[in-house]
């Protein structure tokens, strides 16, 4: 027997460095966005400090899901966030997570979930 059939509600999947409040609106962002972000475009859409948003990254880029790249544009520092491939597959697990824990807490409610392509959660 797994761990998973003995504990149905452990939701192993829901990822500690993702499930934060600030670093899963960061990831919806960059997800939106492949090609990647301006921090001053991710700091207005996820209503974030420089502070806050930099130690965020941090904490994303260290666990392998973000990639942060510093540069200039003309004279003017200009740092860009993307989601890494493995970054971009993790979160994607983490929604399908996410999704069961929805489906299953409808369920015990007595109501069915509704599908996700209506919530406009995942297109595939």
């Amino acid at each position: 027997m797994s761990k998973t059939d003995s504990a149905p509600f452990s939701y192993e999947g829901l990822d500690r460095v993702i499930h934060e409040k600030a670093r899963l609106g960061l990831l919806t962002s960059l997800m939106a966005h492949p090609k990647g972000l301006a921090f001053a475009d991710l700091k207005q859409l996820c209503g974030l400090t420089d502070g806050n948003l930099s130690r965020h990254l941090a904490v994303l880029q260290e666990a392998g899901l973000v990639e942060v790249t510093k540069g200039y544009e003309g004279n003017r520092p200009h740092t860009t966030c993307r989601l890494t491939k493995a970054g971009r597959r993790r979160f994607l697990d983490y929604l399908a997570v996410l999704e069961r824990l929805v489906r299953d807490a409808a369920k015990a409610a007595g109501r069915e979930a509704p599908p996700l392509g209506r919530l406009g959660m995942i297109s595939t």
